[in-house]
């Protein structure tokens, strides 16, 4: 809140918001000032100004090439902001109907399951050093249901197979098993993939993106993709 006072006549102007005559809020240091704000400030001082003393004619042409310059920036800004929103949802839908193509295709996804349903199931281990690669498969309560020694593997992506046999060869039930790994016996888990098939792609908002949804899996993002066959 600033007062004005008239024998201290001031230049009006779109950062100080000074004006001759009585009280006005000016807007804080910092903030945006509106057109309303700028129309009201150049009223105020129409109204207050010394009739002996008025405002000459330059000096009003220039407040009101003011007013019609923060006009024109405020609709650069609204439109600059509309563009913004346009092109983020264009880029959206396109990356969403370019990976409609991967609809039918396998995937290698992040997983610590994999759904057996009578035929071999896919996936892989994320090798962190060079070492030996051991992978435990376990069912639903928990019981360890096989242990297969992928052998020395490289650091990188180890992909396996597996039939649906337990250690003693006997085929499983179809269901959902867990899946771990470890390195060399070391006994820091490894991360590991499964692979599905895709049967659909979405949109999970800003902050999931597009996801694919795949089957035995569900809904994965992306980026999360670690191969395509």
């Amino acid at each position: 809140m600033s007062a004005i006072n008239a024998n201290s006549p001031t230049n009006f102007s779109a950062s100080g918001l000074s004006l001759t005559g009585s009280t006005v809020t000016s807007t804080p240091t910092g903030s945006t000032m509106t057109q309303a704000d700028f129309l009201q400030l150049m009223t105020t001082q129409l109204q207050d100004q010394d009739p002996t003393q008025p405002m000459d004619n330059s000096q009003f042409a220039s407040e009101l090439a003011q007013f019609s310059q923060l006009s024109t920036q405020q609709d650069i800004d609204t439109n600059l902001q509309t563009l913004s929103s346009n092109l983020s949802s264009n880029m959206q839908t396109s990356q969403v109907l370019n990976s409609a193509n991967l609809v039918g295709k396998q995937v290698l996804v992040p997983s610590s399951t994999l759904a057996y349903s009578g035929s071999a199931v896919n996936g892989g281990v994320n090798v962190s050093s060079t070492g030996d690669v051991v992978l435990t498969i376990k069912d639903s309560n928990g019981n360890e249901v096989k242990t297969m020694d992928l052998g020395t593997q490289q650091a990188g992506l180890a992909p396996f197979s597996w039939d649906g046999t337990n250690d003693s060869g006997q085929t499983v039930s179809n269901g959902t098993y867990s899946i771990s790994a470890n390195n060399g016996g070391n006994s820091a888990a490894l991360s590991t993939y499964a692979a599905g098939s895709v049967t659909g792609v979405g949109y999970g908002g800003s902050t999931t993106g597009t996801y694919l949804q795949v089957a035995g899996i569900g809904g994965v993002p992306l980026s999360q993709v670690a191969q395509i066959n």
